[in-house]
């Protein structure tokens, strides 16, 4: 049975790894719903705004390059004003024609692994799913950090390939699981014959990339991404990815925890001014 699968990122609508994860929804036999932001929401997390306009949201059609669906005719995206999570919103609400039923988010120029995926607007926006009953899957590739630019990856080439081919693997079985599964999906920046293969992986107590504040001055700070050379432990993503391995990572998403908290403590201490 083929799936509506909505398909974003945070990069924005341009990005080759966008129009590579598309193309994996058309090989797999999905119908994809193409909607990105018109520029780049990188670290957004799951924020739903600012807005210019709260009351309206711009969208344009445009081309997704290189890629056909499966009777042949070109796939067309949407080029939406929004961040990736008002992104998913909106194609709940049928923005963008029927509901989908899933999103993959991605492929993301950079790592998304470790604690730091919080801050992810690629893992938000596949959260974001979560919420409207959705399964999800969000793809990263381990592209370098090039020094002192405060951006992450810019090489002459990125093996967006490598990250499309796991994507592949993984998202029929992701189609077939149960509603609501979140998956994180990393791969390293090298070509597929190098992949060392796939691995199940912990989530690292940071991430693959840090921020660094490089000078302060009483207008503001100056600050860089640079690569996070910490040890890590070898069961996660962080570590696994630069080893050689895809990983992929159940996510949980917000719930609450259930904990004994001295409800009847507090409120005689607000009862009595303290």
């Amino acid at each position: 049975m083929s799936v509506r699968i909505l398909v974003t990122n945070d990069d924005g609508i341009t990005s080759p790894g966008l129009h590579a994860l598309v193309a994996v929804v058309v090989a797999v036999g999905h119908e994809p719903v193409v909607a990105a932001p018109s520029t780049d929401w990188s670290g957004a997390s799951a924020c739903l705004g600012p807005l210019d306009d709260p009351d309206r949201v711009a969208v344009d059609r445009v081309p997704v390059p290189g890629v056909v669906s499966a009777d042949g005719s070109p796939v067309v995206g949407h080029a939406v004003d929004a961040p990736p999570a008002l992104i998913s919103m909106l194609a709940d609400l049928g923005g963008f024609g029927p509901p989908p039923m899933m999103v993959v988010a991605g492929i993301n120029r950079g790592p998304n692994t470790g604690r730091s995926t919080l801050f992810s607007g690629t893992i938000g926006a596949v959260l974001a799913g979560e919420r409207f009953g959705w399964s999800g899957m969000a793809v990263s590739a381990d592209v370098p950090v090039t020094g002192g630019t405060g951006a992450v990856g810019i090489p002459g080439h990125v093996h967006w390939e490598t990250a499309a081919a796991v994507a592949q693997v993984v998202l029929p079985w992701l189609v077939d699981a149960p509603q609501r599964t979140v998956l994180n999906l990393n791969a390293p920046d090298a070509p597929v014959a190098e992949l060392r293969g796939i691995r199940w992986a912990s989530l690292a107590p940071v991430g693959g990339v840090r921020t660094t504040v490089t000078g302060r001055d009483d207008t503001g700070l100056d600050l860089d991404l640079v690569s996070n050379d910490e040890s890590m432990p070898d069961d996660s993503d962080t570590a696994l990815v630069r080893a050689g391995w895809a990983t992929v990572t159940p996510i949980v998403p917000t719930a609450a925890l259930e904990m004994d908290l001295p409800l009847a403590e507090w409120e005689r201490a607000v009862n009595r001014g303290d």
